[in-house]
C-alpha cells in the first residue's frame, strides 16, 4: 500500500507565488525547483540580483 507524503503539493498556479523570510538581518526567498533545474543552478550558485523599477532580477553572475 503507498502512502502519502504529509507536505501538500501546490496547485499548479501557485507554485510560482513565494513569502518572503527574514534571516537574521537579510531577507529570502525560496526559487522554483523547476526554474532552478531549468537554468542549470546549483546550491552555492552566485546570483546577480538587480532592482528594476518595482521588479526584482535575478541572473547568474557570469552573464
Amino acid at each position: 500500500m503507498l502512502q502519502c507524503s504529509n507536505m501538500a503539493r501546490r496547485k499548479i498556479e501557485d507554485r510560482n507565488t513565494r513569502k518572503i523570510s527574514k534571516r537574521g538581518a537579510s531577507y529570502s526567498v525560496t526559487l522554483p525547483i523547476e526554474a532552478v533545474h531549468n537554468l542549470s543552478w546549483h546550491t552555492g550558485q552566485k546570483v546577480v540580483v538587480e532592482q528594476k523599477g518595482k521588479h526584482l532580477i535575478i541572473k547568474d553572475w557570469k552573464q
